[in-house]
């Protein structure tokens, strides 16, 4: 599992219509992906919303791809998955059917004119979600600000998550 310019760590999420079964279903899609590689899954983690508390708790995952194309091409994919999977969105931070999103990208930092890329995730490493699970699987990731992932794990204070299922599910 080393880290290369191509490896990349995918968020899932979801609350909406079995979120269990669409994290699997996503993952699976993410194996089927061209130029993709799946090389490691976290567990599955039931977490409080990020946003209203008026709807289900979430489920959520980090997967660690090796993909050959660029970022762009990766959040289409991704984008693509969403919608094959009945993507549902009602409100900002709100119910999801799936959320796919481009954690980091190697140690590569991207802005561009479509809203929806920013590399690192703008809010990766403030949210116990995503950098639990993503320590899980690539504690050793090393940030564009040459730290550890690992070094995070301290800012997410709150742990209001909880592991479901390990990742041989």
């Amino acid at each position: 599992m080393r880290k290369t310019d191509h490896s990349a760590l995918i968020g899932l999420g979801s609350n909406l219509n079995s979120p269990i079964d669409q994290i699997k279903s996503a993952i699976s899609n993410l194996e089927n992906l061209p130029l993709t590689t799946l090389l490691a899954k976290s567990s599955l983690y039931e977490s409080l919303p990020q946003g209203p508390q008026d709807q289900e708790n979430f489920i959520n995952a980090v997967v660690l791809i090796n993909y050959l194309g660029t970022p762009e091409q990766l959040l289409e994919a991704l984008q693509e998955i969403e919608q094959q999977q009945g993507r549902v969105k009602n409100r900002h931070w709100g119910e999801r059917t799936i959320d796919l999103d481009i954690l980091f990208f190697g140690q590569k930092r991207v802005t561009s004119l479509n809203p929806d890329l920013t590399i690192p995730h703008p809010h990766a490493l403030s949210r116990d979600f995503v950098v639990l699970p993503a320590i899980e699987i690539a504690p050793d990731w090393i940030l564009p600000n040459n730290k550890k992932l690992s070094d995070y794990s301290d800012q997410c204070l709150n742990h209001q998550i909880k592991v479901i299922a390990s990742d041989d599910y």
